[in-house]
């Protein structure tokens, strides 16, 4: 089968990209503000959060399952376990039941889906010419792909919503033996598994659509063998009865999110058996994770806005194509270094706020970085010549 691409040729001159490239220095400094924001206020998150679970693994209690004691009452509690239901829950829709803590539907649609790739050239003179392919394909995807915003829906026309969503049912009754778990603590079980339908669940009946019913779940369409657009196929998972381990404030006989003293919350739940210790560790390492992320996003918003706000440099060298690349290069490397020395400034002054003996340690490493650079840019500017003699 061929290829089904569709191209476009545009071209801008270098007047329509020097005015871009101005207008976007108001959005490079918007990104910078952003990065700044989120950075400053990721290192806040990160000590409210470290503190949060080093104060809670400092007074969790231990306790069993299987009674509730009044004395714990308010307390952080540490509750390794078995979590169960007597819940049978159903997809009426499709007829499908099952004892379960939760019944998760996927469905998927058959339908184009349209990508793209760009080149662009350089033209001497500053302007330059972009030939956008695009192409499309037929795939199965949870997600309905709005073909109205194609850039060639004719031929490309897709639905514009399934007959049946993906869908999630929970019980309502889990326990963890004699506590009752809140929908908070349950839709922390993700141990979700295949699930494989019996033969006495049958196709529905009473519908204008053609159901085929596999061990998988259901097809829905025309012929099952072979796919057309707007063709359904559902799957299902279920989350049944399994090993947990939970951390939370003990309230009657249920839970919620334990309130610190830092303003924090602690609310945990991991699949299997585990220390009160291991817990901590485990909240501690994801919480270290997400702050690095979190730099990371930082870091790469701060690049782009000064990337941005250099922008007009490389449109002003680009009337010769390869001076200009060059000057591309040189911001794209400008702007990772200030970037870098920005972000991590930004950081110092945050752990400044929240930490000053740490943060006083960033400073002087990010002003060390700054006046390397200087000297280095000083040892490479070309000598001056002595004054030629008369």
């Amino acid at each position: 089968m061929g290829e089904d691409n569709y191209s476009e040729v545009t071209s801008r001159s270098w007047f329509s990209r020097i005015g871009g490239a101005f207008k976007g220095i108001v959005i490079g400094f918007v990104l910078m503000a952003m990065a700044g924001g989120l950075l400053f206020w990721n290192e806040g998150r990160a000590v409210e959060r470290y503190k949060t679970l080093k104060e809670g693994g400092g007074m969790v209690q231990t306790v069993s399952f299987d009674t509730v004691d009044p004395a714990n009452e308010g307390r952080l509690v540490h509750v390794p376990g078995r979590v169960d239901t007597e819940s049978t829950l159903f997809d009426h829709e499709l007829g499908v039941q099952v004892q379960a803590i939760s019944l998760i539907r996927d469905v998927e649609m058959y339908q184009w889906q349209e990508s793209s790739r760009s080149e662009t050239k350089k033209q001497f003179g500053g302007g330059e010419e972009t030939v956008t392919t695009f192409s499309y394909a037929k795939e199965w995807s949870k997600r309905v792909a709005n073909s109205a915003n194609f850039k060639k829906p004719a031929g490309h026309t897709n639905p514009t919503q399934m007959t049946y969503d993906s869908k999630t049912f929970i019980a309502d009754d889990v326990h963890l033996g004699a506590f009752r778990l809140p929908i908070s603590l349950v839709e922390k079980i993700d141990n979700a598994s295949p699930l494989t339908l019996g033969a006495e669940v049958k196709s529905p009946e009473g519908t204008q659509l053609k159901i085929f019913r596999n061990n998988d779940g259901f097809y829905i369409g025309v012929d099952p063998n072979v796919a057309h657009i707007g063709d359904l196929r559902v799957h299902y998972r279920v989350i049944l009865p399994a090993d947990v381990t939970l951390v939370a404030r003990q309230t009657g006989a249920s839970f919620e999110p334990y309130k610190t003293s830092t303003g924090g919350s602690i609310e945990l739940l991991q699949m299997g058996i585990h220390t009160a210790e291991t817990m901590f560790q485990q909240a501690q390492q994801t919480n270290t994770v997400m702050t690095w992320i979190l730099r990371a996003v930082g870091a790469l918003l701060m690049a782009l806005g000064v990337n941005m706000i250099l922008a007009p440099l490389v449109v002003l060298a680009s009337i010769v194509p390869a001076i200009g690349s060059f000057t591309g290069a040189g911001t794209k490397l400008i702007s990772m270094l200030v970037s870098g020395v920005f972000s991590l400034i930004t950081i110092s002054i945050a752990w400044f706020f929240y930490r000053p003996l740490f943060g006083g340690t960033l400073i002087m490493i990010a002003l060390g970085i700054v006046i390397l650079l200087c000297i280095k840019f000083k040892k490479n500017k070309p000598e001056k010549l002595p004054p030629t003699l008369a």
